[in-house]
Order: C-alpha cells, then sequence, then structure tokens
C-alpha cells in the first residue's frame, strides 16, 4: 500500500510488478503491457454511444452554406479515412441539407395538386398547363434577385419561392378563365377571346401583383434584429414577381392559343366511333287464330 505513491511519481517501477499466471508462475507486468506518459482529454463527448468530435466552421465573405458543405464533403474524401471514422453535419448545415433534400419533392407535389384542381376547376387536361407555364419565369426571377442581392439559397427564399406558386399563377387563372368563358358562352375563337381577355384583366393583374410585391418590399429592404432572415424571403418574392409580371402578360396568350390549337388537333385525330351493328326489324305481330 505504500508502494502506490511511488508509482505515481515513477511510472518506470511498474515493470518490477509481477503477476502470477494460470500455470502458478510470475510473469512481469512488462512482458504484455507498455506503460508511457501522454495528455489525456479531461471529457470525452459521445454521440449515440460513440466518442465524437465537433469541429465548427464560419462562412467566408460572399461564400454560401451550399459551396461550404460541398468544400468540406470534398477534403474528407481526400483525406481518404478508415470505415470506423464517420462525419455528419450538424446544425444549420444539417438543416439546410435536410430541406434540399425534400425540397423537390415538396415542389412536385404542390404542382400535381394545382394541375388536379386547376383540371377539375377547367374541366380540360390542357389549359391547367397553360397556367402552370407561368411558375418557371418566377422562380428564375426570384434565383436572379437572390444573385443581384448577393443572398444565399436557403430555407428561407425556398420558402419564398413555393410562396410563388399561389401568388404567381393568379395571372393564367383570371386570363383563361375569361378566355374560355367568352369561347363556351359567346361563341369567340381563341384569339379573340384571349385578347379581349388580355385587355379586359390587364387592371386586375397589376392590382394583384403590386398588392404582393408591395407587400414584400418591407421584408426585402428592413434592416435591424433579424433582417438577415426576413430578407431572402422578401427577396425572392418581389424578384419572382416582378420578372414573372414582365413575362407572363405576353408568354401566357401565345400557349394558350398553341395549346388551344393542339387540343382542337388532337379532337379531330380521333377516330368517331360508330355503331356498326345492323339495326334490329321491328317486331311484327302475329294475328291470333281461334
Amino acid at each position: 500500500m505504500e508502494a502506490t505513491p511511488s508509482f505515481q511519481k515513477n511510472p518506470s517501477r511498474l515493470h518490477d510488478i509481477y503477476v502470477q499466471s494460470t500455470y502458478g508462475g510470475a510473469v512481469p507486468l512488462s512482458a504484455f503491457t507498455h506503460v508511457q506518459t501522454t495528455n489525456a482529454p479531461l471529457s470525452i463527448n459521445h454521440q449515440g454511444q460513440f466518442p465524437c468530435v465537433t469541429i465548427s466552421f464560419n462562412l467566408a465573405p460572399n461564400a454560401s452554406l451550399g459551396e461550404a458543405t460541398e468544400a468540406i464533403d470534398n477534403a474528407q474524401k481526400e483525406l481518404n479515412m478508415p470505415a470506423s471514422v464517420q462525419s455528419a453535419f450538424q446544425g444549420t448545415a444539417a438543416s439546410f441539407q435536410a430541406s434540399l433534400a425534400n425540397e423537390p419533392l415538396l415542389i412536385l407535389a404542390a404542382l400535381i395538386t394545382v394541375y388536379i384542381v386547376l383540371g377539375v376547376l377547367y374541366e380540360s387536361y390542357i389549359h391547367p398547363i397553360t397556367i402552370l407555364s407561368t411558375l418557371p419565369s418566377a422562380g428564375v426571377g426570384a434565383i436572379l434577385a437572390l444573385m443581384i442581392c448577393h443572398q444565399d439559397l436557403s430555407v428561407v427564399s425556398l420558402i419564398g419561392i413555393i410562396l410563388l406558386i399561389g401568388i404567381v399563377k393568379k395571372n393564367g387563372i383570371m386570363m383563361v378563365d375569361f378566355a374560355l368563358q367568352a369561347e363556351r358562352e359567346e361563341g369567340k375563337s381563341t384569339v379573340e377571346a384571349i385578347y379581349q381577355s388580355c385587355m379586359l384583366r390587364f387592371r386586375p393583374i397589376m392590382m394583384t401583383t403590386m398588392t404582393a410585391l408591395l407587400g414584400g418590399l418591407p421584408l426585402a429592404l428592413g434592416t435591424g434584429t433579424g433582417s438577415e432572415l426576413r430578407r431572402p424571403l422578401g427577396i425572392s418574392m418581389v424578384g419572382g414577381l416582378i420578372l414573372s409580371q414582365i413575362l407572363t402578360l405576353y408568354t401566357t396568350p401565345v400557349i394558350y392559343i398553341f395549346m388551344d390549337k393542339f387540343a382542337k388537333k388532337k379532337k379531330e385525330a380521333e377516330p368517331e366511333t360508330e355503331s356498326t351493328a345492323a339495326p334490329e326489324p321491328p317486331a311484327q305481330a302475329i294475328p291470333a287464330t281461334s
């Protein structure tokens, strides 16, 4: 018991300890152990019952979170780490990757839902595509606005792009709804119906677009606490509305006319089903005999 402090002062004396083997002999401890003095951490972090090390990083100027995560993944591949060492993102980077993984499915589900609702509303498979054709210009406008303002394509900006799906398609709904009504009730041609629709619906389209656009300006131009979180949402909304408003006023009538002609040609190409069965002869009355 008194020799224990001497081992703490001089660990090399541990080699003088002998351990009794199963055969009855004494084996020195130095035969199967190695004593070395090193520095050890005071505590070891664990995650999922495995020891882990957290490495934090900040973004460089004019660098996005997506570029940073991609650079880290490339550096990890170049290290050729063993299979026992695994890496994963946590915090904001993990949320960003999770949102990007589910975002295409969410957008696709939203588009399919809108297409089904519009198809039931207009009783057509073609004209919902005319309305949905306004959405690409909104997405391009949102991305261009983010690039001009030096903003990242973050989770908040993706939410703004999803909001544009419901805001932008109202331009096509206003024009297509009025044009279909003019064709069915007034008997006008496709060109006349869409032209009258554009002329009469221009003012309501501009009013609704300007209302949504001016509502997003405080988010895009705001400063103060939390503005870095709200700005991407406002910038994506404003940019998407501006570009879609400029383009859809000219592209929607063209797509409407093209889709209407395509539907008529497809209807004319379908063979008319006629009944080829011979008509049954009329029943003849048989005179009764007594």
